[in-house]
């Protein structure tokens, strides 16, 4: 038996074994607790951090010596921040795409560098006072954090990329203290694909990272959300207008973060310095004018819990405020998340709607806070494009059974109007941007660089209707080089295929391939076997 054939049985054998699928849930406990120690760490830094700050800058208002060594302290930290993106480029954003693009291949980011950096920079940027979340840092560092788990492991590079998505659910639960939707959000977002084993482990991780956050280290809920007994289904076209609403503004929220991004990307002297300080110096003009805009948003948050006491104008005003202070703070690149201000904008949206469909048309008060739960699904649905994690997340921080139809009907019509408008997903739109950026690898066999019969890994891939190989026998796909393909399962059966078996939408390949093929194997055959209508939204600067 050859070397090459002993690497394809071990490395079948392991998938297939129940003491791998066992292993995996053993692993995403590891990851949990890693995670979600990490990510607790920072949320209390950056509580701390921006205590200080509404401290300080309460104090100095009015004495223009205190004010001005404010903004030279502002113009220092932008340039720690900057140091800290430049020592460490895959710090720059959210987070999120660079951990999609490490499950994809594409990446391979040294998590030994990345976790320090964002954790500072994040510190650094709260203190400041810039309008960035915590929940895409989170999901980076909960993703390092299962890769640091990995490495110590010494586990291959599929299982690697299983615990980065299991980091990632992590994060994203410690974050928000949802556990199902950190689930669904790695497996959504980041992994996007469904399977047994990935859910198990992604879902124990989740699990993990909230009891550590919640019952050992006793924190609460970044924001719950109130919904009372459901509107009359005669007051159900009020949803649909929540849902249109929701799917223009998340289309126009998306097209003026690119845009703007674009702006900055024209800023090509003292990289990523000169970005940075725009933001850092508006930050100081906000804290003096109007502080409720600082940071992620949890000041806005307690501000609308008496909907009664605000106008409709007033709303408006701190959701055009927000939206354009956290468009300039994240388009600069600034280490930072945008998915915590995109539900307080939510809040907002959906509280000026219910004060708006209240006073219009007669419609009790009490029901404000449902419009404000379906405004953060809309919106989440619509900018992000994952209408599943948008209804769980709200269902878990209503707690409410009840919210689920009215929120299920508000995220498909955003997310459709959104499609219709054809601007893309945020963060689909952000990793094109990223894969764009990074060297394109030479496929062909003259390449030197590459090993031959090095580690053997195995990926699966689910078909999607009206893919470009559905239909087609298994000897007439053009498959690419280095690859095996082992098992294809159809309705829950597994099947040996042979050269004359025909390919069916929602069939599950599993293909074994070398190592050192990865990334580009793997992007062509998600290109193969991607479903029609996903090819449709496909970012056209993406890679062919």
């Amino acid at each position: 038996m050859t070397s090459d054939t002993r690497q394809d049985t071990s490395a079948v054998e392991r998938h297939f074994s129940r003491r791998f699928q066992v292993a995996l849930v053993g692993e995403g406990a590891l990851v949990g607790l890693l995670g979600g120690g990490v990510v607790t760490l920072y949320r209390l830094s950056l509580s701390y951090a921006e205590k200080e700050m509404r401290g300080i800058t309460g104090l100095i208002s009015g004495n223009l010596l205190f004010v001005a060594l404010w903004f030279l302290l502002l113009v220092i930290l932008s340039i720690c921040v900057g140091r800290l993106v430049k020592w460490e480029p895959l710090t720059s954003g959210s987070g999120i795409p660079q951990t999609n693009a490490e499950v994809i291949g594409h990446l391979n980011a040294p998590w030994y560098r990345v976790l320090p950096a964002k954790f500072i920079e994040g510190v650094l940027v709260a203190f400041g006072g810039l309008s960035m979340g915590r929940e895409g840092p989170s999901v980076q560092l909960g993703g390092m954090s299962g890769k640091a788990i990995s490495k110590l492991l010494h586990l291959k590079r599929g299982e690697e990329h299983l615990l980065v998505t299991c980091g990632a659910a992590a994060g994203m639960s410690a974050a928000f203290h949802a556990p199902l939707t950190g689930t669904l959000f790695a497996v959504e977002e980041i992994q996007k694909e469904f399977h047994a084993p990935l859910i198990i482990s992604a879902m124990t991780s989740s699990v993990v990272a909230d009891f550590l956050v919640s019952n050992v280290f006793g924190m609460k809920p970044v924001i719950r959300l109130d919904y009372v007994q459901p509107l009359p289904h005669i007051d159900y076209v009020f949803v649909l207008f929540v849902g249109i609403i929701c799917g223009v503004l998340g289309a126009l929220h998306n097209k003026g973060m690119f845009s703007l991004q674009k702006a900055y990307g024209k800023i090509n002297v003292c990289v990523p310095y000169a970005r940075l300080i725009i933001p850092f110096i508006i930050a100081g003009f906000v804290a003096l004018s109007a502080p409720d805009l600082l940071c992620g948003g949890d000041a806005l948050i307690e501000k609308i819990k008496e909907p009664a006491t605000l106008t409709e104008l007033s709303v408006l005003a701190l959701l055009v405020g927000k939206y354009a202070f956290t468009t300039v703070c994240f388009s600069a690149g600034t280490p930072g998340g945008t998915l915590f201000p995109l539900v307080v904008m939510g809040t907002l949206l959906g509280t000026f709607m219910g004060l708006c469909v209240s006073h219009l048309f007669g419609i009790p008060m009490a029901y404000v806070p449902n419009f404000v739960a379906m405004g953060v699904a809309g919106v989440f649905a619509s900018v992000i494009r994952a209408p599943v994690t948008a209804v769980v997340l709200v269902f878990e921080l209503t707690g409410s059974l009840e919210a689920l139809a009215a929120m299920t009907a508000v995220s498909v019509i955003s997310y459709t109007v959104a499609n219709v408008l054809r601007v893309d997903p945020f963060y689909d739109h952000l990793l094109a941007q990223l894969l764009n950026a990074l060297p394109i690898h030479s496929d062909t066999p003259s390449d030197t660089n590459r090993p031959v019969g090095g580690e053997k890994i195995l990926q699966e891939y689910t078909l999607g209707a009206g893919s470009r190989i559905e239909g087609m026998c298994v000897k007439d796909v053009p498959w690419p080089d280095k690859i095996r393909i082992v098992t294809i399962e159809r309705a829950g059966k597994e099947l040996i295929p042979t050269g004359n078996t025909r390919l069916q939408a929602f069939d599950s390949i599993l293909v074994i391939l070398d190592e050192a093929y990865e990334d580009d194997v793997c992007l062509k055959l998600d290109l193969m076997t991607r479903a029609a209508s996903d090819l449709l939204h496909r970012h056209p600067s993406s890679r062919p």
